[in-house]
């Protein structure tokens, strides 16, 4: 049972209600309880993938982000994005359109959305996908929000992926932090081969992999997340 209900609306879960048995590292680095609102099951049947990148993309970005974020869907792997401006909006908006489920992790209360411009975004997503926060409600947008988010967002996904992102993107704490977790990390090939940046080859050095093709991402996502998809109805 929730430790907490809100209306109709959202509940309060200890991750390991909503995750199942987490290993030491994992529980060091889970927040002390997950406010939920949605379809709870996207959390314990099926993989999850985050798809992650700028909030101010190119149009390749943009372009990279719509196409896996839809051959996700279309795998039954629920995506997971965090809401913000810019690859996550169009990762969670690209996912709905191929008739996929999508997973938004938020760095506010669910009474709240950042940006403001995603409300009714977010209204969807909790009426028939699943919003997920480390914040109860009341709790604004801060900036020291989005690390502990990301955090957040890593453990709740069998492995991220990263489709573009500057030298001091914010994206970058939580491809730290899926390799913390011992999540897979991908990063996107051309990122890879980009000669301009050089965090790519430095998370390389610590297991990071390149995303050549969506079909590799999905030979390495862990068999039982890959089995439990067909309890999935979408």
């Amino acid at each position: 049972m929730p430790e907490a209900e809100f209306g109709d609306h959202f509940a309060a879960y200890s991750p390991e209600e909503l995750l199942g048995p987490l290993n030491d590292v994992e529980k060091r680095n889970a927040p002390p309880r997950l406010f939920v609102a949605g379809d709870r099951s996207l959390l314990r049947f099926g993989a999850r993938v985050s798809v992650v990148g700028s909030r101010k993309p190119s149009q390749a970005g943009i372009e990279r982000a719509r196409n896996l974020a839809a051959e996700l869907a279309m795998r039954r792997i629920s995506v997971v994005s965090g809401l913000a401006e810019g690859i996550d909006t169009v990762v969670h908006e690209a996912c709905i359109s191929a008739g996929g489920k999508t997973i938004a992790v938020l760095g506010t209360g669910l009474d709240d959305v950042f940006p403001t411009k995603n409300r009714k975004l977010l209204a969807l997503i909790t009426r028939e996908h699943l919003a997920v926060t480390q914040f109860p409600p009341g709790v604004p947008a801060r900036r020291g929000n989005f690390p502990m988010r990301n955090r957040t967002m890593a453990l709740l996904s069998d492995a991220t992926v990263i489709v573009e992102a500057g030298e001091k993107s914010g994206t970058l704490h939580q491809g730290w932090e899926a390799l913390r977790l011992g999540r897979l990390l991908f990063i996107a090939e051309s990122l890879l081969q980009d000669r301009s940046l050089s965090w790519p080859a430095q998370l390389a050095r610590y297991g990071a992999l390149a995303l050549p093709s969506t079909e590799s991402l999905l030979e390495l996502l862990p068999e039982t997340s890959r089995v439990e998809a067909s309890k999935l109805t979408f």
